[in-house]
């Protein structure tokens, strides 16, 4: 199957064979909570890409003559926003009421069926306004005090490796991002390469190409050098996008869309419908990351004076439409217990409109966190436009909520991760305490939330690094390197590999030159390893998959 089947799907899809799982949906729901067992669950990552415009998005109501005053021609007119105290009258004359643009209902809807809460005036301590540096501080969990901070690798990929330790290496990607060619550095593991498969990105057969050249083969000697490093790479990645696309074929190919979700024939929609194929096709994935393009609205974010629509009337409208499908899709069963979406944009816009009909670079902007597991709310008051004037280029700077917090309070309460890992996962000089002791209060619902017994007790870098060897290409094909981590130890060491089902593969003792071994192993059928290394100290065990080429 070609890739952009993934991504382009019909509006014919039917919902055929989902009434079994409805059916058991309850029990499966109740057993998660008896054994803490919470693999099931996943995020979803909306990247609205350019910086979106908070202030209209989501309308301060309760200072709205304010709101005018700095945007005479750009405002949403009163009489079209959509006010939340309808829904909740105890928002009504608080500092927290609150309206969404017009073009919102289907998040307005979410607010309404108690699955959407919005978090005032997020950002992180040391602001960039610049594009390309916000997003990495975003991606790589940075505070923004240092650009050196975390760039090596991302929160996403430290989370995965740290809190699915058991898992890795797997033979599905961890992390599934669609709609943007380059792949985000947020899935790169500090120690796992290869977490995640980019359905929009790198051609893994293109790849191969390029590296077999004429021999028809992949190189099996890598130089000793920085490009011998990035070679190596890149071999280990084709291998790795070859094992994932088979696992995601199977998972598109078993999976379906409830056909009265009526996804929009949006670029967004497209990506969220993949999105709930694939989970409803059964595949592991812990993280997907889906993006709209388009919010950077310095002009024509509005056509003109008093006229809401443009530029922004129209994205607001694909994220809106594509979000209330997918929520509508994913919850005709049991799947939608199971998932949490986040919007995450590298910036907001400045309070004050500027001369053409648009805004510049801000700081802080509100986010929406959506699904069946989510109370719906307000966390935060309404900006306080004082704090914008001349003297900081009409900028709102009083961030209400790190990025982190939101992201700290889904990993914990809704995926049981634990608080050493969260504090391994963000990178911050600013704060003391740990964003696990930051959480945003009530996001998750207490049916869903996970409980403190549940947490995982033994995930975090540390024990990730305590390994003494360092077994590499993981995914492999027919060897495995294994260098010695511990300075001056060549113990005698034994070595024993086992199938999935318990089989003994190879056994042998490690021929040991300098801390470096080589194993080989040809001919095996894809598929997960156990490698066992024990010498006079120690018994140490590592997971090996075998990919396709």
């Amino acid at each position: 199957m070609k890739r952009r089947n993934f991504i382009k799907l019909t509006s014919t899809a039917s919902a055929a064979g989902l009434l079994p799982i409805q059916l058991n949906a309850s029990f499966k729901f109740l057993n998660s909570f008896s054994n803490c067992d919470f693999s099931n669950r996943k995020i979803v990552l909306i990247e609205l890409a350019g910086g979106n415009d908070g202030l209209n998005t989501v309308i301060p109501l309760s200072v709205y003559s304010d709101y005018v005053g700095m945007r005479p021609n750009i405002h949403v007119p009163s009489s079209l926003v959509l006010p939340l105290s309808n829904i909740d009258s105890n928002l009504a004359g608080t500092n927290q009421d609150i309206g969404l643009h017009p073009k919102l209902s289907g998040m307005y809807n979410l607010f309404d069926q108690d699955q959407l809460r919005i978090i005032q005036s997020v950002g992180y301590p040391s602001a960039n306004r610049s594009h390309f540096a916000s997003i990495d501080i975003y991606n790589t969990g940075n505070d923004g005090s240092n650009w050196n901070n975390g760039q090596n690798s991302g929160w996403i990929g430290r989370f995965m490796e740290n809190h699915y330790t058991d898992l890795l290496p797997t033979n599905f990607p961890m992390g599934v991002q669609i709609g943007s060619r380059n792949t985000s550095l947020g899935f790169h593991g500090l120690n796992e390469h290869g977490l995640a498969v980019n359905l929009s990105g790198q051609d893994s057969e293109n790849f191969y190409s390029v590296l077999s050249g004429l021999s028809g083969e992949y190189p099996s000697q890598f130089p000793d050098s920085h490009y011998g490093n990035e070679l190596q790479y890149i071999v280990d990645t084709d291998m790795v996008s070859n094992v994932y696309a088979q696992a995601i074929s199977t998972s598109f190919n078993s999976g379906s869309n409830f056909s009265g979700a009526n996804y929009p024939d949006t670029d967004l929609a497209d990506q969220l419908k993949t999105v709930a194929r694939l989970i409803r096709g059964g595949i592991q994935t812990k993280v997907y990351m889906v993006r709209l393009g388009g919010f950077d609205t310095h002009n024509n974010q509005v056509q003109g004076q008093g006229d809401i629509q443009g530029k922004h009337y129209n994205l607001l409208d694909e994220l809106s439409t594509a979000v209330a499908a997918f929520m509508s899709d994913v919850n005709f069963d049991s799947i939608g217990d199971d998932i949490v979406g986040l919007t995450v944009s590298e910036f907001g816009r400045k309070a004050q409109e500027n001369g053409s009909n648009g805004t510049d670079h801000g700081q802080v902007a509100p986010a929406f966190v959506f699904g069946t597991p989510i109370n719906s709310g307000v966390s935060g008051v309404n900006v306080d436009f004082s704090e914008a004037n001349s003297g900081n280029n009409f900028q709102i700077e009083s961030v209400q909520f790190d990025y982190r917090q939101t992201l700290a309070t889904i990993m914990q309460d809704f995926l049981g991760a634990n608080t050493n890992n969260i504090n391994n996962t963000f990178v911050d000089n600013f704060n003391s305490d740990s964003f696990a002791e930051q959480k945003i209060q009530n996001l998750v619902k207490a049916d869903y939330a996970v409980q403190e017994s549940c947490l995982d007790q033994s995930l975090s870098v540390e024990k990730l690094n305590s390994k003494d060897w360092f077994v590499y290409p993981n995914p492999f094909k027919d060897h495995v390197n294994l260098n010695c981590l511990i300075d001056g130890q060549n113990k005698p060491t034994t070595f024993i590999i086992v199938n999935q089902i318990g089989q003994t593969i190879q056994r042998g003792e490690l021929k040991l030159s300098n801390g470096y071994a080589r194993i080989d192993l040809p001919n095996l059928a894809t598929g997960l390893y156990i490698l066992t290394l024990e010498n006079s100290s120690k018994k140490q065990t590592y997971k090996l998959l075998r990919g396709t080429l």
